[in-house]
């Protein structure tokens, strides 16, 4: 067995052994859900040692044919994109399983089945195919995964939802999660069948990314320009729904704020992401004039995404469905640096995939143990809490202006990228989306000064600080904040050449920088 085809069976295994296990063992089966996740970081860990910048796109490929009739592999293998992404799930489920410690127990109408089993089990079963998606290299394989993937979400959403939330509410944020991305996997399957099609052209097609890049750099696939937009859109439409983007984006304030916060976390840092790196991956990849064509829409629904999320989060009184609302402005900062189609925009992008990751995991997880001590998830409901709970409310501020991305944490230097690399190409766009930059500041100050500064509101007396399981959750994300902040060389290190290939193979340079331009046509005009 290969390293990558480790990193996602390591949790499969885990999943089937927790479920075997007895309801009476349900303290052991986490502890073994927790060694699982645990073996899947150190393996995680080892390929980025071994992983050579320098060296070829794809490494550590592994490539076996599944079902030669229709031309599919089992082929995995990672870039320095997919490697950023594996490190960031890898590092992200040991943390989240430690903050749902208890959720499986408080899942309310089971009786006494074992609760804490299963629900352990779906989250290494999330985890398992999102590292598969992050790996794969045939389009088939990675299409399956990328649907599979929804029905564990579905009962982590629906079957063990916030307590806080009646079974009602937690049903119908499941539901609508579940028929929006279901439908737009739907759309992607005929653009997959049709990507197929075309490969095929009188002989047997091939699903292998790397194949079907390279006819698409050679000019060798021969793919009509008004086909090759269609399966653009039926790709990006998946995309769109899972990242999630603007206007697609209405599943997610519910099934975050009906979720428990660790669920919600799985869905909001890892699982949406596999809709933006498929953007960086099939969409430019695969089609490279079709998605030039679209950027134009595209950035402009990202930029409205950014504006909006952070306007609307402004406005919300829920504290769970505000860190909701933040999570799609970021998501369409991430859009927005990936179809700017320059490094500087691509590498930020990707960085911010995990830099949203790490701080929207610290936000949404304290916010969660704050509600579980009081029981409401309203922000009026809390006032003075750093009288109680200094521990809890410095941590809720650290992660809050990595959220607004203040600089010296983590996704300050990726939304500086991002801005940097779009303003080269499209200035209006990122003019407009630094608008959303003052508006952080709004939603993430005002609703630390409601929630944990001023008089002690009354019934907060008994919050108490964070406990030593939470504050082994914590300070491993404010830790990573802070150095990622400081020092992201390491991380842009393995990033770099692989968002140079892509545009390399898309056929697509920065601009030149547009001061350059101006001393040339000032020099060229003194020796006139």
């Amino acid at each position: 067995m290969g390293a990558v085809t480790a990193l996602w069976f390591i949790p499969l295994i885990g999943a089937a052994t927790v479920l075997i296990m007895p309801g009476r063992r349900r303290t052991l089966a986490k502890y073994v859900a927790l060694s699982a996740s645990l073996l899947v970081l150190v393996v995680a860990i080892g390929l980025a040692i071994a992983f050579d910048p320098a060296g070829p796109q794809y490494q550590f490929v592994e490539s076996m044919s599944w079902i030669p009739a229709f031309g599919m592999k089992y082929a995995v293998g990672l870039d320095g994109i997919a490697l950023a992404l594996v490190l960031l799930t890898a590092g992200l489920l040991p943390v989240l399983l430690l903050a749902g410690w208890n959720d499986g127990a408080e899942a309310p109408g089971y009786g006494n089945r074992p609760l804490a089993q299963r629900y352990v089990a779906l989250i290494l079963i999330v985890e398992s195919m999102v590292l598969l998606s992050f790996s794969a290299l045939d389009v088939l394989l990675f299409y399956i995964f990328f649907e599979a993937m929804l029905i564990p979400m579905y009962f982590l959403i629906g079957g063990f939802g916030s307590t806080h939330s009646d079974a009602k509410q937690r049903s119908r944020a499941a539901v609508k999660f579940l028929m929006y991305n279901l439908f737009g996997g739907l759309i992607m399957l005929a653009a997959v069948i049709g990507l197929y099609v075309v490969t095929a052209r009188g002989q047997t097609g091939t699903f292998d990314l790397r194949d079907i890049t390279e006819m698409v750099a050679t000019g060798a696939l021969g793919i009509d320009p008004g086909v090759a937009k269609a399966l653009f859109l039926g790709f990006m439409f998946a995309f769109a729904v899972k990242a999630p983007l603007w206007p697609f984006h209405t599943w997610l304030p519910d099934a975050a704020v009906h979720a428990t916060p660790a669920s919600a976390v799985l869905m909001m840092a890892i699982v949406d992401k596999v809709g933006t790196f498929a953007m960086l991956r099939y969409c430019i990849q695969l089609f490279p004039e079709a998605s030039r064509y679209f950027t134009p829409v595209i950035i402009t629904l990202a930029v409205i995404g950014i504006v909006y999320g952070a306007i609307v989060a402004i406005g919300q009184t829920d504290v769970m469905r505000l860190i909701a609302y933040t999570s799609i402005s970021h998501f369409g900062f991430i859009i927005l640096g990936i179809f700017a189609m320059t490094s500087q925009g691509q590498s930020g992008s990707t960085l911010y995939m995990v830099n949203h990751g790490i701080s929207t995991a610290a936000l949404m997880l304290v916010a969660g143990f704050l509600v579980s001590r009081k029981g409401s998830r309203l922000i009026a409901a809390y006032g003075g809490v750093q009288k109680v709970a200094p521990v809890l409310a410095g941590s809720f501020l650290v992660a809050g202006l990595a959220t607004l991305s203040l600089p010296g944490l983590a996704p300050f230097i990726s939304e500086f990228l991002v801005l940097v690399g779009t303003f080269t190409r499209y200035p209006a766009a990122a003019a407009c989306a630094v608008i959303a930059l003052v508006l952080a500041a709004i939603y993430v100050l005002w609703m630390y000064q409601r929630m944990m500064t001023g008089p002690l509101a009354p019934g907060n007396e008994s919050i108490g600080d964070l406990k030593r399981r939470e504050l082994t959750v914590v300070a491993p994300l404010i830790a990573m904040l802070l150095v990622l902040g400081i020092y992201p060389k390491p991380l842009l290190d393995i990033v770099n050449p692989a968002v140079e290939q892509t545009l390399r193979t898309v056929n697509e340079k920065d601009p030149p920088p547009a001061v350059a331009d101006i001393a040339l046509r000032h020099g060229e005009g003194e020796r006139r």
